[in-house]
């Protein structure tokens, strides 16, 4: 039922933010010099590693140095990229992996080999689901960036403190997982997403 959904939701998802998906290929383009889509290779289902997308929102990586985290108000983050990063429409272009069956709509955000290999025991039970655009994850830390900015070694932090609490959340998900505890997850992720562009808005009209 799960893949089924994944299926059908994502064709849908992408033939109705299809006028979106183009406006936002275009703002990036004109916004700053690089690719429109950014790839970064992740660890799916059973350990098989996939290319994840998102639309770009940082200068081209020969520009800056590209650490694995953003952190706080990072200097590559482009103008466009600051608001595509605050409404989540970055990741509308993962409506493409999920149609190709490299995630689900929900599932343990998919992480990178470095991080996977750090807590090999933890992700193996992790790594027999299929990696999910939100998770309880994505919800406690949608401010994540801005969570590391306190820290004096970002890296260590996202390393020695949220990523174990990560682990522990997407075990928990792999513990509750059913087609009604995704709806929840979803419906939750919805409206942490419309309240974000509400104030996104409100900011723009006080500019």
């Amino acid at each position: 039922m799960k893949r089924t959904f994944d299926l059908l939701f994502s064709l849908v998802g992408l033939a109705l933010f299809f006028p979106l998906l183009l406006i936002v290929a275009v703002l990036v383009k004109l916004d700053s010099q690089g690719p429109i889509l950014f790839r970064q290779r992740r660890v799916g289902r059973n350990g098989r590693p996939f290319w994840i997308l998102k639309f770009r929102t940082m200068i081209s990586a020969s520009k800056l140095p590209r650490p694995a985290i953003t952190v706080g108000d990072d200097p590559r983050i482009t103008r466009a990229g600051r608001l595509l990063r605050q409404t989540k429409i970055d990741e509308l272009p993962q409506l493409i992996n999920v149609l190709q069956g490299d995630m689900s709509f929900v599932g343990p955000r998919p992480e990178l080999i470095e991080y996977v290999l750090l807590y090999p025991e933890e992700f193996r039970e992790i790594l027999q689901m299929r990696p999910g655009i939100t998770d309880l994850a994505s919800l406690k830390y949608r401010d994540e960036a801005a969570l590391l900015a306190h820290f004096p070694n970002p890296e260590e932090a996202y390393r020695k403190k949220i990523l174990p609490d990560k682990i522990r959340l997407a075990q928990e998900y792999g513990r509750r997982s059913s087609f009604l505890f995704d709806m929840g997850v979803l419906l939750k992720t919805a409206f942490a997403v419309l309240n974000v562009r509400k104030h996104s808005a409100q900011n723009c009209v006080q500019l």
